[in-house]
């Protein structure tokens, strides 16, 4: 970050008082630019035994198949963005939006919430950001191709929950995959 969002002038990277993290606070009027985490909302949805997925005509991971989510926007409930997600990725509707899973990516400065929702009518399609959606049962899951580590355990569990038949709220962390040849931290 280089100017002020409020002002226009320059910023600098210090420790504002009364804080603990560098911050990128303006030199003029003093505003400081806090950088947070971002909140990734979206929906396992379901009819009858099987799941909505959306293969995915972005990047990052192109071509490999999720739920429909994405992040959350000023203004909205997550409920509310996760119900849009599906609708912009899926044009699909969905209703009985209950909190299933909460994964934390620190590394990628990312908090993941999918809910457990009810697809009210099989009138989906790919949106903008789809190239392909369909209904899935557990079997249909193409795991080795499921774009990210959140959906693959969210899914993991949704799937042992069903057997069950007790849905419980997931929580984990996501870690970064170690570099090849690299020397584990101390």
């Amino acid at each position: 970050m280089n100017f002020c969002s409020q002002c226009g002038a320059r910023v600098a990277r210090r420790i504002p008082d009364g804080d603990t993290v560098p911050r990128w606070v303006c030199e003029a009027c003093a505003t400081i630019h806090y950088e947070n985490p971002k909140l990734v909302v979206g929906c396992i949805c379901e009819w009858e035994d099987r799941i909505l997925l959306c293969r995915r005509a972005i990047e990052p991971r192109y071509g490999l198949w999720t739920v429909p989510a994405g992040f959350m926007e000023n203004g909205e409930t997550t409920a509310e963005g996760a119900a849009r997600e599906t609708l912009e990725e899926a044009n699909a509707r969905v209703d009985g939006l209950t909190p299933y899973a909460l994964y934390n990516i620190p590394h990628i400065n990312q908090v993941y919430l999918l809910f457990r929702a009810q697809l009210l009518d099989l009138d989906f399609s790919p949106g903008a950001e789809s190239l392909e959606t369909r209904l899935a049962s557990e079997a249909d899951i193409p795991w080795d191709q499921l774009a990210f580590p959140t959906v693959r355990n969210t899914l993991r569990h949704y799937y042992d929950d069903r057997r069950v038949g007790q849905y419980r709220f997931h929580t984990g962390t996501i870690q970064p995959l170690p570099v090849a040849g690299a020397k584990p931290k101390p």
